[in-house]
């Protein structure tokens, strides 16, 4: 409105125009934006970011170191009931029934050269829980049905090739592959095998957790055996057969570190007979790395390059709460609600803005420090055969690079969160390093069973995302614990609006209400003709 004077009156004229509050949810963004960017924190803390992820990963590398590659990088231990075989013929048996051991536990065929630990072999089996596998030469495995015993099987020698079949009723039968086994003798050893690998279960002393493996002997029961050589009759009953446990001097002389899954107090296996049913016994296992289940090194290379991320949070904490504590300090909060009165929606655009630029910032830090450590790792020991070469085109890895920033960006939409809580920057900081941190310190002291409790229900389950392998001391999936984080940012996001709704009492209609009561106030106007200075009310 405006105001007029009478003719002689020298006040000026007061005009007031309503401004339309703009609370548009892409122009609070553009709000956040531009505030968050002129501060130079931002700025200070996202270098900050990158320096202290990347810098830790690789000082992580640089300080780590493994023998996993002096050792050799199969297994063989089993026990074998066997008998020569001359020339070109077949072994036929069924696999009555397999007692579920352990999931890798193999029973089946085995034609080797010798009865020696390491001797080229192929081997057909049944697992408790991968079905039908057709291995050779410690490097090959072809799969076959996904079920378990019963199972017929049938490995027949053609020189130095060797077919697998598997059959569920002993009439029709159903190829597995061929495999070529170099190094075969004219006479050669086959028979019926049985290994089941050590369970490995985790023990946590104060500052360090080791793995206890635990001997799980296998057992499976045998019938409808035959070996036929070419031109000759099959060979069946106990008569015709020898017990050898291979590989027993070598698992007694290697450690964990130097023969994968070795390590266990292995019994000593042996077979029943009970006329044309053997009952066989063993332990160990059999393949090479990657094949069989088996694997040499136990550290997961990836989260190792990723480590630094636990360093960097700092960093990222910080620039989550200062860019909500920022306004409380400098009283410009008020302002932002006058032009943006629905808090919901600064809420939500400040969460978006900032947690947008910390994944951006967590990508480069998460890509940087994996592709720089993987170098120093594989100078370290963390390389092939043990540890095969890993790519950001392996889904898993993609996963925990891409993860880790996602980690970051969560958190720091939480410190967002405890920031309008607290509205004190330096408490905030606090309190969520200390929810991300102190968990990680006290798992030290505590079992393996309360470590993996912490683990699961704090905000460091978010740090599962990393996780490309399922270790000994693995507390809970990555998705699952980045789903724990996400509830932690989601709850504190609510009452930070609770709060902020709460504090502001009846929130738009108060903003109104003061910048009303601003736009009426009496004001001092010029000088009127008799000298003195009018006062005029700008509501007219």
């Amino acid at each position: 409105m405006t105001t007029t004077q009478p003719a002689g009156d020298e006040r000026v004229t007061f005009r007031q125009a309503a401004l339309p509050a703009r609370d548009g949810f892409g122009q609070a963004l553009r709000a956040e934006w531009t505030k968050l960017r002129s501060v130079r924190a931002t700025v200070v803390t996202a270098v900050a970011a990158v320096a202290l992820t990347v810098g830790l990963s690789l000082l992580a590398a640089a300080g780590g170191r493994t023998d996993a590659n002096d050792g050799p990088h199969f297994v063989d231990q089993l026990h074998l009931v066997h008998q020569p075989l001359t020339g070109d013929g077949t072994i036929t048996a069924r696999v009555r029934g397999q007692q579920p051991s352990h999931e890798w536990a193999k029973a089946g065929l085995l034609i080797t050269r010798d009865t020696a630990s390491g001797a080229p072999y192929a081997a057909l089996m049944v697992t408790p829980g991968h079905g039908v596998r057709l291995q050779a030469e410690f490097d090959t495995e072809l799969a076959g049905s996904h079920g378990g015993a019963p199972r017929w099987l049938r490995l027949a020698r053609a020189g130095t090739a060797v077919t697998g079949y598997e059959s569920a009723d002993g009439v029709t039968w159903d190829k597995v592959g061929t495999v070529t086994v170099a190094g075969l003798p004219a006479t050669a050893r086959v028979g019926l095998f049985v290994t089941s690998p050590a369970s490995q279960e985790a023990e946590a002393s104060p500052g360090s957790t080791h793995i206890v493996l635990t001997a799980t002997p296998g057992e499976a029961t045998f019938d409808q055996v035959s070996v036929t050589p070419a031109g000759a009759a099959s060979r069946t009953g106990p008569a015709g057969w020898s017990d050898t446990d291979v590989g027993a001097e070598q698992a007694a002389a290697e450690d964990q570190d130097q023969q994968p899954n070795a390590g266990a107090a292995s019994p000593p296996g042996g077979s029943r007979w009970a006329g044309g049913t053997v009952t066989v016994t063993g332990n160990g296992d059999l393949g090479g790395i990657g094949i069989g289940g088996i694997e040499s090194g136990d550290d997961d290379v990836v989260s190792n390059a990723l480590v630094g991320a636990q360093i960097g949070l700092i960093a990222v904490v910080a620039l989550g709460v200062l860019a909500a504590t920022a306004e409380y300090r400098t009283g410009t909060l008020h302002t932002t609600f006058l032009v943006s009165p629905r808090r919901g929606r600064v809420l939500a655009a400040k969460a978006v803005v900032v947690g947008g630029l910390v994944l951006a910032v967590g990508l480069v830090a998460s890509v940087g420090a994996f592709l720089l450590a993987q170098p120093i790792q594989h100078a370290r020991g963390f390389g092939p055969p043990s540890y095969p070469d890993r790519s950001l085109a392996d889904g898993p890895v993609a996963r925990a690079v891409v993860g880790t920033a996602l980690f970051l960006a969560v958190l720091a939409v939480f410190s967002v969160a405890v920031g309008v809580l607290l509205r004190r920057a330096a408490g905030a900081i606090t309190l969520v390093i200390a929810l991300v941190t102190v968990p990680q310190l006290v798992t030290s002291a505590l079992s393996v069973d309360a470590t993996r409790w912490v683990q699961r229900v704090t905000p460091i389950a978010g740090l599962a995302i990393q996780q490309t392998r399922h270790r000994f001391d693995t507390a809970i999936a990555p998705w699952a614990g980045f789903g724990v984080l996400c509830g932690y940012a989601a709850l504190a996001l609510g009452l930070a609006l609770w709060a902020l709704r709460r504090t502001g009492g009846s929130g738009p209609r108060r903003e109104a209400a003061a910048a009303a009561r601003a736009a009426a106030a009496p004001r001092a106007d010029g000088p009127g003709t008799d000298g003195r200075r009018r006062v005029t009310n700008g509501a007219g």
